[in-house]
């Protein structure tokens, strides 16, 4: 469906453009090419670094050269997800957005697929600034990131001294009328352990458990929501079937994406024939469990097991002892702020299970604002997988976005929205990974705000965006660009 027709209809026609574009993390060589084509057709100074980071220059309208430096800045990017019924190829296929109205107020979908709203709305609003000849505003620097979302490559590999800016709009956060000004910093533990194969044992029935219908959700913005985890919720069933029923583990296949908490899990067992009652049992015994548990969050959640076939099980005793691990690791929130209420400052989401040519591979995302809380945690996993006998490697650390609540720019886009909508915007921090911390880190100077649109359930098929909330956000950013202190 063309959504071009929205409002605002510039904003919109590009989020369509990009939509067009595959553009999952780490494959983002088309949309960035069309990104700097985009600002080269404009007439822009538009730089491409070798990581594919766009940065397009657009000069200050007449009378406003005097005001300090604006970098609008988003991640080109999206999160691949999708329903497991449904046929989509990521690198090859349009996402393909629809319009569903609720109580009168239109939503943007896709169609079983993640939208990439997070974040083509912000690099389509930047879009939309760069080519208006209408508003007003100082310099403008757009900078459109790579790989955002598996670990911010992008922003970690962007040049110190490229960009000429004073004050950084990141367009990535999700509540329109919330103004974000500080961040979690993250974390990624791998955890690897090589196990050998055998032939299923003589007298041993395999069957095929399936744990789905969970929300999964970003493990940032939704891990305080008390969401299920499929990988957790599976190893509740797996575990007294390997220890107490004479189990032997065959495969498992749980979660994707570092930064989504897992919505679906799927594993094979193979248990003697006489044990064959307890796998229907313990997949209807914790479905009553999690059901009672989640069943406000996650209602549509299922678990069921069905006879298959299967040629090997892991060896040894490698299955079950993972699988204990799996169990016992830390997962979603561990503790709120104490400076900001209400506030998760520390979290794990324990987002991939798998089993794959000899190597039974787990990773998790931890997310804190206090850095020692971070390795703390990361510190217990480490524990619990190394007992097990696994290897555990730690990556991809970074550090979070300390508030700076005497910001200018922060007072001034407070003064703003309330002129324009007559209350003032709430003042927070956020949970998930935002790329000001990293940015800031090679720009000191930096005064920064984040700032969107409203999205729901980003990372996940239910993603969806609030219409009304586009034209609100584009109409703060333009009256924003219109107040920019002086030099």
């Amino acid at each position: 469906m063309d959504i071009s027709h929205l409002n605002p209809e510039r904003v919109w026609k590009n989020f369509y453009a990009l939509t067009r574009i595959p553009r999952p993390s780490k494959h983002e060589e088309k949309v960035s090419a069309f990104l700097e084509k985009f600002g080269k057709d404009l007439g822009l100074e538009t730089i491409k670094d070798p990581m594919g980071n766009i940065i397009i220059r657009k000069p200050a309208t007449k009378g406003m050269e005097d005001r300090k430096g604006i970098i609008l800045q988003g991640h080109m990017d999206m999160v691949p997800q999708k329903n497991n019924d449904v046929a989509h190829d990521f690198h090859k296929d349009p996402i393909t957005p629809r319009i569903v109205e609720k109580d009168g107020q239109q939503w943007v979908y896709a169609s079983g697929t993640t939208l990439g709203a997070d974040n083509g709305l912000g690099v389509a609003t930047a879009m939309a600034i760069l080519e208006a000849k209408d508003l007003q505003h100082g310099p403008i620097e757009a900078l459109f990131t790579v790989d955002e979302e598996t670990g911010m490559t992008g922003a970690f590999k962007l040049a110190p001294g490229v960009l000429k800016g004073d004050i950084l709009i990141n367009m990535d956060s999700e509540t329109e009328g919330e103004l974000y000004v500080g961040c979690a910093g993250g974390l990624d533990v791998s955890v690897t352990k090589k196990y050998k194969e055998e032939p299923v044992p003589a007298g041993y029935v395999a069957y095929e458990i399936t744990v789905k219908g969970l929300r999964g959700g970003h493990s940032g913005m939704e891990i305080n929501e008390g969401r299920g985890n499929a990988n957790k919720v599976m190893a509740r069933v797996l575990l007294p079937l390997l220890r107490d029923h004479k189990g032997k583990l065959s495969c498992i296949l749980g979660g994707n994406l570092r930064n989504a908490i897992p919505r679906e899990c799927v594993a094979v067992v193979a248990v003697p024939q006489a044990e064959a009652a307890a796998v229907e049992s313990a997949a209807a015994s914790v479905l009553a469990e999690v059901r009672n548990e989640f069943g406000k969050i996650d209602p549509a959640v299922e678990i069921f097991a069905k006879k298959t076939k299967a040629k090997t099980v892991i060896a040894g005793n490698v299955g079950l002892k993972m699988i204990m691990a799996v169990s016992a690791c830390t997962n979603e929130v561990t503790r709120m702020s104490l400076d900001m209420p209400g506030m998760v400052e520390t979290s794990g989401n324990l987002a991939i299970v798998r089993t794959e040519n000899g190597v039974f591979t787990v990773s998790s995302l931890i997310r804190s604002s206090i850095d020692s809380s971070k390795m703390d945690m990361a510190e217990q996993m480490r524990n619990v997988f190394e007992l097990a006998g696994a290897k555990v490697k730690f990556s991809g650390g970074y550090s979070g976005w300390k508030p700076n609540m005497d910001s200018v720019i922060l007072a001034e886009m407070k003064r703003v929205y309330k002129k324009l909508y007559g209350n003032e915007p709430k003042v927070l921090a956020v949970h998930a990974g935002l790329e000001c911390g990293i940015l800031g880190a090679k720009y000191p100077n930096w005064d920064m705000v984040s700032c969107g649109p409203t999205l729901c359930s980003p990372h996940s098929p239910d993603e969806r965006v609030f219409v009304p909330s586009v034209a609100k956000f584009w109409d703060f950013i333009v009256e924003v660009l219109k107040e920019v202190p002086k030099k």
